[in-house]
């Protein structure tokens, strides 16, 4: 007899802003999960849920309710830590969107809650999960082979005010954190890190542009580790989108990635990457060291700060231990 399909996980959402429906819609496809709770601030944001699913104001009170197996975090950036750390501390594992927090020393406090707690908490990369970036990375030579990747390019541009619909506190530098450096720079960083083996990356040069209003609305950062050399290069004003990735390979060959193509729709690449993410969510709890999932967020956080440091003149730091290095051994 086949066995019975367990049941679906059930999901929260925290924040029903522009990036919430790809998470809803991601959701209802997936058999993994069933949403189970939402909450937002906003009672025009809950009144189409009201009837469909539990309903709340706040995240506590969603948190408060019980009954859920993850907590999607899509509230203003600002807020991403305050929520995490809710959620990590009821036990609840936690897929919060990109940035992690606003600082990187917010981002170590969740990291050591998440360690603490034994709880995953997942930085939802969802360009990870886009179709051409995956057969990218099959391409590519396998490690310890005479071929390596030298270097690779992300480019993320787009006019930021085409794509945030009524959020527009990601115009405001104190609740988005920055600018385009701040959020849509640990995307593009999480790539380079992604086709690089994962190896760290530090940040030897970078070029901000501000507006009027001190935004940053451009940037081209350099990076250089052990696996190779990269360049991230975004824009906020850019007539269009162009997200992509090229890879150079040591003996001359380009191997590149168009991130929209196949899918001329507006955000329409987003629908498949979203399924992705929660995907990734379903199986965090499998993981031998649940606590290892925050790496890559605040790997992208801590870049992002020293972007914002060598615009401003300051040092950069010194290249840090990786937390899974700085651990000891489990037992």
């Amino acid at each position: 007899m086949t066995p019975p399909a367990p049941a679906p996980l059930r999901l929260g959402i925290a924040g029903l802003g522009v990036i919430s429906r790809f998470y809803l819609a991601a959701a209802e496809r997936l058999p993994e999960w069933r949403l189970a709770g939402v909450c937002d601030l906003r009672e025009e944001a809950l009144a189409p849920h009201r009837g469909r699913v539990p309903c709340h104001f706040g995240h506590r009170e969603l948190l408060a309710a019980g009954g859920l197996d993850a907590l999607v975090v899509a509230v203003p950036n600002h807020a991403h830590a305050e929520v995490c750390a809710d959620a990590l501390r009821a036990g609840v594992p936690v897929c919060v969107e990109k940035p992690l927090a606003l600082d990187p020393a917010d981002g170590r406090r969740l990291a050591a809650l998440s360690r603490e707690h034994g709880v995953p908490l997942f930085t939802a990369f969802h360009r990870r999960y886009n179709d051409r970036v995956l057969d990218l990375l099959r391409r590519l030579p396998p490690p310890g082979g005479p071929v390596r990747v030298e270097s690779v390019r992300v480019r993320y541009l787009e006019r930021i005010e085409e794509h945030i619909g009524a959020d527009t506190w990601y115009l405001d530098p104190a609740r988005c954190g920055g600018g385009c450096v701040a959020d849509n720079g640990p995307n593009a960083f999480d790539l380079v890190r992604l086709v690089l083996g994962g190896s760290p990356s530090e940040v030897v040069a970078a070029e901000v542009v501000r507006d009027a209003a001190g935004t940053d609305r451009q940037a081209v950062v350099e990076l250089a580790g052990p696996g190779g050399r990269g360049r991230v290069e975004l824009d906020w004003s850019y007539p269009g989108e162009v997200k992509d990735v090229l890879v150079r390979l040591s003996d001359g060959t380009e191997l590149a990635a168009d991130m929209l193509a196949g899918r001329p729709g507006f955000k329409e690449s987003l629908w498949h990457e979203y399924e992705g993410v929660l995907r990734e969510l379903a199986g965090l709890r499998s993981l031998p060291d649940p606590s290892r999932a925050v790496e890559g967020g605040l790997a992208a956080l801590e870049l992002v700060a020293d972007v914002y440091a060598a615009e401003a003149g300051s040092p950069l730091p010194a290249p840090r231990t990786p937390l899974s290095a700085s651990r000891p051994e489990s037992r």
